[in-house]
C-alpha cells in the first residue's frame, strides 16, 4: 500500500489530473497521464489500492485475453464496438508488457486467459503501483470525493473530505455497484448524475443463479465440467455456452451460469419464464448416446441399474438422478424398457432448472449498466457534456463475459482517458 501523505493547500491547486478510483482503470489512467508529462493526483475512499483487483480470479487475477479486438468486441455488452478505438490503442499485448516490465511475469492458460505466473493478484497490484511510483504519481487513500465542481459545462476540479482539490482534468474510475465491501458502492454514478450524465439501469452481472426445487441442493459443491447450458425463455432458445459449472446451495454458479447470467438476470426483470437445461454429453447426439445407453445396458444386463449409473455420471449425481426419473435404482438393466432409456436420454441431455432469481450485487463479479455511452467521446473517453470530465472502466456502460475481458475494458479505457487529459492539457 503508498504510504498516505498530507496534502497542503498549495498542493491542492497543483495537478493536471485527478483521478478518483485507484483501482485498475484508475491506476492506468493516472499512470498513462504521468508518462506523458502530467501531474497527477489519486484519491481513493479505501484504505488501500486495488481492493477488488486482489480478489479477481479468485485471488490470481485473470489479467485479460488474447482473443483478436474483432473477437474481444463481440464478447462486450450492450455496444462492444465503443471500445474500438480504446482496444487498438491498448489492448492484452500492452498490458502483459507492462506488467512484465515491472516484474510480473505472465501465464497463458486454457481458454486464451493470462495470470500472473505466481498465481498471485498482490503481484499484479504490486507491479501497477511501482510503475506508479517511478512516475511519481501521488495516492492518497481514505479520501472520498463528495461533488464534482462544475462551472459552466467545464470541470474545475473535486471535493473531497471537505475540502477543494482544483484541475482541470477528472477522470471517474470508481468502479460499479458490485462487491461493495471492496469500495465499488456506485458512489461514482451519482457523481456523474450530479453533472448532468445519464445511468443505464443497473444490474448485478456475472452473477450466480437461484433456482426452483432441491435439486442444485442435493448436488451442492458438485463441479462440472465440459457440459453445455441452455437458457430457455418463455420456451423458447435465447442462448448457450460450454465449459464448467457449479452447484451450490441456492442454485448455479460456475464460468458459463456466469456468463449467461446478463441474459437471465435481463429477463427475470421483464418476468419472463427463464429455464436452464444441462446437457451433461454434449460430444454425443441423440443416436449415439442411445447406442451406448443400449450397449452397456446389455453388457451389465444383470447389475442393479444404480451400479451402471455410475459410468455415465459422477457418482454423487446417481441417487438424485435416479430419483428424477423415478426409476428403481434395484432393478437390473435387462429389466429397463425401451421407454425408461428414452427417459434417461433425455434427461442426461436436458437436466432441467427453473431459474427463480439472482444473487445480489454483493455477489456479483462486475456491473451491467452505467454511464451511457452515448454521452462519452469513443475516442477520448471524454463526457460529451463536461469539458475535462472522463470515465474508465466499470462505470461505464459496458460488461463482458469471464475470461479477462472485464478488466482489459478497464485497462484500455484507464490507458485512453490518461492519454487524452494530455492531449487536452
Amino acid at each position: 500500500m503508498v504510504k498516505q501523505q498530507k496534502i497542503t493547500l498549495c498542493q491542492m491547486n497543483n495537478f493536471d489530473v485527478i483521478v478518483v478510483g485507484a483501482g485498475p482503470a484508475g491506476l492506468l489512467a493516472a499512470g498513462r497521464a504521468a508518462e506523458l508529462g502530467c501531474k497527477v493526483l489519486v484519491l481513493e475512499k479505501m484504505r488501500q489500492e486495488g481492493r477488488k483487483l486482489l480478489i479477481t480470479g479468485k485471488g490470481r487475477c485473470n489479467i485479460t485475453n488474447d482473443s483478436s479486438i474483432g473477437d474481444f468486441i463481440t464478447h462486450v455488452y450492450p455496444n462492444g464496438r465503443f471500445l474500438r478505438n480504446a482496444f487498438s490503442q491498448f489492448f492484452s499485448k500492452d498490458i502483459i508488457d507492462l506488467l512484465h516490465k515491472n516484474g510480473v511475469e505472465s501465464t497463458l492458460e486454457r481458454g486464451g486467459r493470462y495470470f500472473p505466473s505466481s498465481n498471485k493478484s498482490k503481484d499484479v497490484l504490486k507491479a501497477l503501483l511501482k510503475w506508479l511510483s517511478k512516475l511519481k504519481v501521488e495516492i492518497h487513500c481514505g479520501h472520498r470525493v463528495e461533488k464534482l465542481i462544475v462551472e459552466n459545462n467545464n470541470i474545475h476540479g473535486i471535493q473531497a473530505n471537505g475540502k477543494k482539490f482544483m484541475t482541470r482534468h477528472v477522470i471517474l474510475a470508481t468502479g460499479g455497484k458490485s462487491y461493495p465491501a471492496t469500495g465499488s458502492n456506485g458512489e461514482g454514478y451519482e457523481l456523474a448524475r450530479g453533472a448532468g450524465h445519464s445511468i443505464e439501469k443497473l444490474r448485478p452481472a456475472l452473477v450466480p443463479l437461484e433456482t426452483e426445487g432441491r435439486v442444485a441442493q442435493k448436488l451442492q459443491g458438485l463441479n462440472l465440467k465440459n457440459v453445455k447450458a441452455v437458457v430457455w425463455v418463455n420456451g423458447k432458445k435465447a442462448g448457450e455456452d460450454f465449459g464448467e459449472m457449479l452447484f451450490t446451495h441456492f442454485g448455479l454458479s460456475g464460468p458459463i451460469i456466469l456468463t449467461l447470467s446478463r441474459l437471465v438476470v435481463d429477463e427475470l426483470h421483464k418476468k419472463n419464464k427463464v429455464e436452464i437445461t444441462v446437457d451433461l454429453k454434449p460430444a454425443l447426439d441423440e443416436q449415439k448416446l442411445d447406442n451406448r445407453l443400449l450397449r452397456d445396458l446389455n453388457e451389465h444386463g444383470k447389475k442393479k441399474v444404480i451400479n451402471v449409473f455410475r459410468y455415465w455420471l459422477p457418482a454423487t449425481m446417481v441417487p438424485v438422478f435416479i430419483d428424477l426419473l423415478g426409476l428403481d435404482p434395484e432393478k437390473e438393466c435387462h429389466q429397463v424398457s425401451s421407454k425408461e432409456r428414452k427417459q434417461i436420454r433425455h434427461l442426461l441431455k436436458n437436466l432441467p432448472f427453473r431459474i427463480t432469481n439472482h444473487r445480489s450485487f454483493k455477489e456479483a463479479i462486475i456491473t451491467a449498466g452505467g454511464i451511457s455511452t452515448n454521452e462519452i467521446s469513443s475516442k477520448t473517453m471524454e463526457s460529451k457534456l463536461v469539458t475535462g470530465l472522463y470515465f474508465a472502466g466499470e462505470m461505464i456502460d459496458l460488461d463482458a463475459k469471464t475470461g479477462g475481458y472485464n478488466l482489459q475494458i478497464a485497462y484500455s479505457t484507464g490507458w485512453l482517458a490518461g492519454n487524452s487529459c494530455m492531449k487536452n492539457k
